[in-house]
């Protein structure tokens, strides 16, 4: 293993020094010195190109990276998220041959265990390939893993440990808490998705929580061909979700049918606490009658009771668009910094509402948010804890598709209606209603102590024993930047004056020191002066955008201002920096994939 890691390493590194290079050369345009560089949103988007071809050259763990990372929107600037969305989880299928190894090894001889077996994949994926069979005359889909892949994915999850102190070196402070926490959350989530004993027992429940429910189609487990490696369900045939004109052929409901599946993930994250966490187009299919399929449960997650009622607390805020009561649950989910301008954060909020619910946004509007984010924020104020990044995920895509299936999709709309059948919203407004009128007792409790304290404090005005402390905090070192201007201030004067008189008396090598001094602080004080880049650039919003993010790839913006509105967005708007893997209508396969006959499995 070791030497396959060190073997691996180097590949890597070959793979990804050119990138490297560049990073540290926007820090020290001469590698170990001289000033930092701006890297414009043209210059992000071919570097992301670039990254993306590196990780399709480097196999499945790379690849799965990025579809990963095309979900955090707090460790990579939007270009990447956007470029990392077209990552397809589609390889070429291992050699039957080696396929037939594992089944043999698994399940023991494939004619004595199968009626019918067809020797080509109908997909093939970056874990494992999925072949049709039939057994007792029923036609099943064999998921079977690739032969060696725990192998290659253990080397290559050693390698990224070992480049993590690498990559810290060129990504800021505010970011290397979330990105190790990316590295631990990619190893247990590839090595679930490697577990085909973990998959079946989470399609069953899944499957089980959805028993009654007519509209949803969740294949069966076949349990006796079934192992850690060998995965046989039910063949459930489909067409995929967002082959909108074969849906009108068909005669289905897309604006039924998109409320179907935005209320299924309600119910899987709000109610059930367990969820399919890969619903991109490839792993959702209809019925002719309009039933909703799901393939591939590889990628699955759990919701704690916390994390639940805040996400409906959140839900329940954006209904009754209580800005407050939206910032509130961000903060106690732990997406959003208690320390966050909440002024400047309400206003992404609502321009996230508007867009959702597809009214138009007034380009000033947009700019006044943007300017007020250039002079408030400091840190960046949002992140993404690992037990909300999958919830985040399908949230997004979720919605995308949703908006494929019916451009006038209103998620707030189904949210709203959903929270109140379930009794979610009744529950709140009473809630609000109790808490105002703690409120109301408070504020008579407190009218009967203030006149006392009011009467004891003029008592000591009169007096002139009244003092008032208070303390300034300065946590962007204002102060400091202020008491190093004035000293290089200070300094140059000095040397200015000094090279005036020195040359004065035709002391011309002091005058020329003098002046090389004058100079250096000159350019210190300069520097000082020069603050981080405007962040000029507008939020992208996913309906107002669509065409133009499809057509180009995302408009040129910066870093930090496209973070906040795109984490907003997608958390108010979960349509946001998806679309791309949402909208496209080519082959996707991940663990179940597009057969020969346009079905899934």
């Amino acid at each position: 293993m070791n030497l396959r890691s060190y073997r691996r390493f180097v590949i890597v590194a070959y793979q990804f020094l050119p990138l490297l290079v560049a990073y540290a050369r926007d820090r020290n345009r001469f590698l170990f010195f001289g000033s930092s560089r701006e890297v414009d949103s043209a210059t992000r988007r071919e570097r992301a190109a670039s990254l993306l071809d590196s990780m399709l050259t480097l196999g499945p763990t790379f690849i799965k990276l990025g579809q990963l990372l095309s979900t955090r929107p707090d460790v990579l600037p939007p270009e990447y998220i956007l470029e990392f969305s077209k990552l397809q989880d589609e390889v070429p299928p291992a050699p039957w041959a080696e396929a037939e190894t594992v089944l043999t090894a698994e399940l023991g001889s494939i004619e004595d265990r199968f009626d019918a077996f067809e020797r080509e994949a109908i997909s093939g994926a970056s874990l494992g390939q999925v072949y049709r069979a039939e057994i007792d005359g029923e036609a099943v889909a064999v998921k079977v893993r690739r032969p060696e892949i725990e192998e290659l994915v253990n080397a290559d999850l050693t390698v990224i440990r070992w480049s993590l102190p690498i990559l810290m070196r060129f990504i800021g402070e505010a970011r290397s808490f979330s990105l190790e926490n990316l590295a631990d959350e990619f190893a247990k989530t590839i090595r679930e998705e490697m577990d085909y004993d973990r998959e079946r027992r989470m399609l069953q429940e899944i499957r089980g929580n959805f028993g009654g429910n007519r509209d949803v189609a969740i294949p069966t487990v076949i349990e006796s061909h079934s192992t850690p490696r060998v995965l046989t369900m039910e063949y459930v045939p489909g067409t995929k979700i967002t082959r909108v004109e074969d849906l009108d052929a068909m005669g289905v409901d897309r604006s039924a049918l998109a409320e179907t599946l935005q209320r299924v993930y309600l119910q899987m994250i709000i109610d059930d606490g367990v969820f399919h966490a890969d619903p991109h187009p490839g792993n959702l299919a209809v019925q002719s009658d309009g039933t909703l399929v799901f393939y591939d449960f590889g990628m699955s997650g759990r919701v704690d009771a916390y994390i639940q009622d805040r996400i409906v607390d959140f839900y329940i805020g954006i209904a009754n668009q209580d800005i407050d009561a939206i910032l509130d649950a961000l903060i106690a989910m732990g997406t959003l910094s208690p320390e966050a301008d909440r002024e400047v954060m309400g206003n992404v909020m609502e321009l996230a509402i508007q867009d959702v619910r597809g009214e138009e946004i007034e380009q000033y509007r947009v700019q006044e948010v943007i300017d007020q984010i250039e002079n408030t924020i400091y840190d960046f104020p949002l992140r993404l804890p690992s037990n909300l990044a999958l919830v985040l995920r399908v949230a997004t895509v979720v919605e995308g598709v949703c908006v494929t299936l019916d451009p006038e999709f209103d998620f707030i709309e189904i949210a709203t209606d959903y929270l109140i059948e379930e009794g979610y919203r009744e529950e709140g407004i009473r809630q609000f209603f109790e808490d105002r009128a703690d409120e109301g007792r408070a504020a008579i409790e407190s009218s009967i102590r203030v006149p006392p304290k009011l009467e004891s404090a003029l008592d000591r005005i009169e007096r002139e024993d009244f003092r008032v402390e208070a303390e300034l905090e300065d946590t962007n070192d204002i102060f400091d930047k202020l008491a190093r201007r004035l000293v290089y201030g200070l300094l140059m004067t000095a040397g200015v004056l000094s090279t005036a008189v020195l040359y004065a008396f035709a002391q011309l090598p002091s005058a020329l020191a003098a002046l090389a001094f004058s100079a250096v602080v000159g350019g210190l004080l300069y520097r000082s002066f020069r603050g981080p880049t405007g962040l000029g650039a507008q939020p992208q919003f996913t309906r107002q955008n669509l065409q133009e993010r499809q057509g180009t790839g995302g408009e040129g913006t910066e870093t930090e201002t496209d973070e906040t509105a795109g984490v907003a967005s997608a958390m108010a708007n979960p349509a946001a920096d998806a679309m791309g893997e949402a909208s496209e209508d080519g082959p996707q396969a991940a663990a179940g994939s597009t057969g020969r006959d346009g079905n899934r499995q």
